[in-house]
């Protein structure tokens, strides 16, 4: 027996290795649009690896002290501690800068590839039977990265972040009956004071990456417990195992998860290192040493959110002041209705979708987005919403290149808000329905069956339970 033998022998006495070896031949699809799930895993990874480096440094203070660093501009001045240590990160510290840029474009990737693997998961149908709360965990998991890219934003304490950090401090503060309590608890009080960016920095680095660890945790859970969702199969397909069914959805035919698929997340990790790596060596991001320290009685000239946060800018920018109103001596501010009620709507039309377009049986196989004629409609007039709303946030760029005020071209953004999305979802739902509806379909010929009911056919055995067959194929 080989030393490597007797080592596994010994693991495997003591952690029952050899019981494993059902969770090890698990199937993944090769889809390679399925990996937008493991750059997200893998870039959450890269930001606590690298916010730890971060941590090290940082000092969540804003008490003044007199700058000693590398900076010119800022020599012998005094300085809040939190802008002082950012300054000795990117400019003192070794790598300094590097890590703070891969942090910063790690943040980036994780909304993104968040976002794109639930627009390739809702445009496929993948949310179905019996994957909704695998659906509710990733909308909650967007709500926790948007929140850490915000509670991120401020640390710096410079001119630029303080500023647009204001802007949520005032949205929180606008909520009725609760919003004073709730800025107390997250802003400590009017900001910005001195607790604000302590607890800011605490949500940052412990509550939220806590929460987000623990979601990651409980989507892998299920989707390991549950069946991956597979593409519709060309025909029956030939496997180690035997022949496998076209239609047969108790059945998944894919790579087993070691040692194929675990080479293949190898490989995609290493990618997205390397490709956020190349980001932070070329690209710069948030100059702090140009826009100062924080100063209350000062504001820049341009302040504009990061892209993911951009939509929600526009729902502020967008709606008039006199949409406030009072009831029962409650003050109902405009602040409230585009930060809070809007937002609030658009996350939980999102999380309660599956549960419109829900389908009573267990659906395995992915659909075709142009089978699925209202559903896409919606997708893409949700998604003209959003890129509407994101231009409403950059209305004075949008201004000035139009050559009006703001005040001239935000009603037409808003009448585009509403109109556009509408209009963008009817062209796709009518160029995507059928041309000969069903009803005046030739008696001798059956229509073809919807691509929810394809795919809502019943199994012999449990569809959501380990004890479906998975096939292995090489």
């Amino acid at each position: 027996m080989s030393r490597s033998e007797r080592v596994y022998g010994w693991l495997d006495d003591r952690l029952d290795l050899e019981g494993s070896r059902d969770f090890l031949g698990k199937a993944f699809p090769a889809e390679d649009s399925f990996l937008l799930g493991e750059i997200a895993a893998f870039a959450f990874v890269v930001l606590v690896l690298s916010g730890v480096f971060l941590g090290f440094f940082y000092e969540p203070s804003t008490s003044t002290v007199e700058y000693q660093g590398s900076v010119d501009r800022f020599q012998g001045d005094s300085v809040p501690e939190a802008f002082a240590s950012v300054l000795q990160i990117t400019y003192d510290v070794p790598f300094g800068m590097f890590i703070r840029r891969l942090h910063h474009w790690a943040a980036h990737l994780f909304v993104a590839s968040i976002a794109l693997h639930m627009l390739r998961v809702f445009f496929t149908g993948a949310y179905r039977n019996p994957r909704e709360p695998n659906w509710v965990v990733g909308v909650l998991l967007s709500i926790l990265a948007m929140g850490a890219a915000y509670t991120g934003y401020a640390l710096p304490f410079d001119e630029f972040a303080s500023t647009a950090t204001g802007i949520g401090y005032n949205v929180a503060s606008s909520i009725p009956i609760v919003g004073g309590l709730l800025s107390k608890i997250v802003f400590g009080g009017s900001f910005p004071s001195s607790a604000t960016i302590p607890r800011l920095y605490f949500l940052h680095v412990l509550i939220i990456p806590l929460l987000i660890g623990v979601l990651l945790a409980v989507h892998f859970a299920v989707l390991v417990r549950q069946k991956h969702t597979e593409a519709p199969r060309d025909g029956d397909l030939e496997t180690a195992e035997g022949r496998v069914a076209e239609d047969d959805d108790g059945v998944i035919v894919g790579l087993p998860a070691f040692p194929n698929q675990a080479a293949v997340s190898a490989v995609v990790f290493f990618l997205t290192l390397a490709t956020l790596s190349l980001l932070a060596g070329f690209l710069p991001v948030h100059n702090v040493a140009q826009y100062g320290p924080n100063d209350p009685a000062g504001t820049p000239e341009l302040i504009m959110p990061d892209w993911f946060f951009m939509w929600l800018y526009g729902f502020l920018k967008l709606l008039p002041s006199w949409l406030s109103f009072d009831v029962l001596g409650i003050h109902v501010s405009t602040e409230f209705l585009g930060g809070i009620v809007l937002p609030t709507l658009v996350f939980a039309g999102v999380i309660l979708w599956p549960f419109v377009d829900r389908v009573e049986e267990p659906t395995h196989f992915t659909a075709q987005p142009l089978d699925r004629p209202r559903q896409t409609a919606v997708g893409v007039a949700a998604v003209a919403f959003i890129l509407l709303a994101s231009l409403a946030g950059m209305n004075n760029i949008l201004a000035d290149v139009v050559g009006v005020s703001t005040g001239v071209i935000n009603p037409w953004l808003t009448v585009a808000l509403i109109v556009v999305p509408v209009a963008i979802g009817g062209v796709v739902y009518a160029m995507l329905s059928p041309d000969v509806d069903v009803a005046s379909a030739p008696p001798d010929e059956e229509a073809p069956p919807d691509a929810d009911e394809q795919g809502a056919e019943p199994e012999d055995a449990d569809s959501s339970g380990p004890s479906d067959e998975e096939v292995s194929g090489e």
